[in-house]
């Protein structure tokens, strides 16, 4: 049965929840804003977004060089200065990569990516609607570890008179007005600053998802061979699509994802540290261990999702193996050889040329923590 017109429009689309995240981020336009004055509007508000997440990283980075003159004072600013250059990285990574997103999900909604049948269809909407649910999970676990942070910081820096964050400020704050002003503009820049990590990782790890999907419609297709042989040249041209699809996705993500797992690794050997200097009832221990997860949970969706798309990729050749296909004349055992011939090389997805997305991976990247955590303490 082929694809009724009774499928809504909504029913074919991807990501839609994670474009309306990029969209409050200003890294993605809304799709009704048409007009030459609202896509004005929305451009000077990622001009606002981009300012208030680069002025408070320059200002923690600043903090760093001119002020900072002890380990522990260090190790306070370092993780956040590096969560927040993460984020200037991302939101450079998406606005960058606008046309070249647009691009990848025009491949998804059309022929052969596009699904044509009721259990095609199927499948896309349980892998579109996976990603749903873990970004919205994601999406609250990191804002409620944001929020955490600022209601604590309310409690104990704004009535002190203090920011919520070491920060160097070119001027002096000390007059209520100006306070007021640079604690907002930390406040703000923080939440803008986690948002964007929701939208990014969720981007790319709902694009590794929908590669998965494509493979499971790719096995749908291989199954109807065997009744109807004409089908095989479609699902030789899918296949193709599939691996060019991951290969687009893989090189225009590369730098963020190299980014993430460098800025992983030393945020855990700092939290690490900051754990070992911080009173175990404190709320600033509960911030750094929520922290710390967000922060483990963010590297292990890339591993994780990175690592599916590898087992699927090999899967598919147990598949087409486990056909019938002895029955089929020449020419389609011929282009099964072919995808076949493909999957003996899965689809990898790899940080910096080197390192491969998987779970193995992830376990690597804590034991190498760890023992950069244990050398800088024995130096201390």
């Amino acid at each position: 049965m082929t694809l009724p017109e009774t499928i809504s429009k909504k029913e074919m689309s991807v990501l839609m929840f994670t474009f309306k995240v990029l969209t409050i981020c200003g890294c993605w336009p809304p799709n009704s804003w048409t007009s030459r004055c609202k896509r004005i509007l929305y451009d000077i508000y990622t001009i606002l977004i981009v300012l208030l997440i680069n002025t408070f990283t320059l200002s923690q980075l600043l903090d760093l060089i001119l002020i900072v003159d002890n380990a522990d004072d260090f190790a306070e600013n370092f993780y956040i200065t590096l969560a927040m250059f993460v984020s200037c990285c991302k939101m450079f990574s998406l606005l960058r990569n606008r046309n070249n997103i647009a691009m990848l999900i025009d491949i998804l909604m059309k022929k052969p990516c596009r699904p044509t049948e009721h259990d095609e269809i199927e499948i896309r909407q349980k892998f579109d609607k996976l990603v749903q649910t873990n970004t919205f999970y994601y999406a609250t676990m990191v804002e409620s570890t944001c929020a955490f942070a600022l209601v604590t910081s309310v409690f104990k820096d704004y009535r002190k008179h203090r920011l919520a964050f070491r920060a160097w400020l070119p001027f002096n704050y000390s007059s209520p007005m100006l306070f007021r002003i640079a604690y907002a503009h930390q406040a703000i820049s923080l939440t803008v600053g986690s948002v964007l990590h929701v939208a990014c990782d969720s981007i790319i790890c709902g694009l590794l998802m929908h590669i998965c999907s494509q493979l499971e419609i790719l096995e749908c297709h291989l199954k109807k061979v065997i009744n109807k042989p004409h089908l095989l040249r479609e699902c030789v041209i899918q296949h193709t699509y599939i691996f060019q699809f991951a290969l687009m996705v893989n090189e225009k993500f590369r730098f963020t994802i190299t980014v993430q797992f460098l800025v992983s690794m030393l945020v855990v050997c700092f939290n690490l540290h900051q754990l070992t200097q911080t009173n175990v009832l404190s709320a600033k221990y509960i911030q750094i261990v929520l922290y710390m997860f967000c922060m483990l949970t963010q590297i292990s969706f890339y591993c994780w999702y990175g690592n599916e798309v590898k087992l699927k990729s090999q899967q598919l050749v147990s598949n087409v193996f486990g056909m019938e296909w002895f029955t089929l004349d020449y020419h389609v055992q011929k282009n099964l050889l072919i995808i076949m011939t493909r999957c003996i090389i899965p689809i990898e997805f790899t940080s910096a040329y080197v390192i491969s997305m998987n779970l193995e991976s992830f376990v690597s990247l804590l034991k190498t923590s760890y023992t950069v955590y244990n050398v800088l303490q024995q130096m201390r």
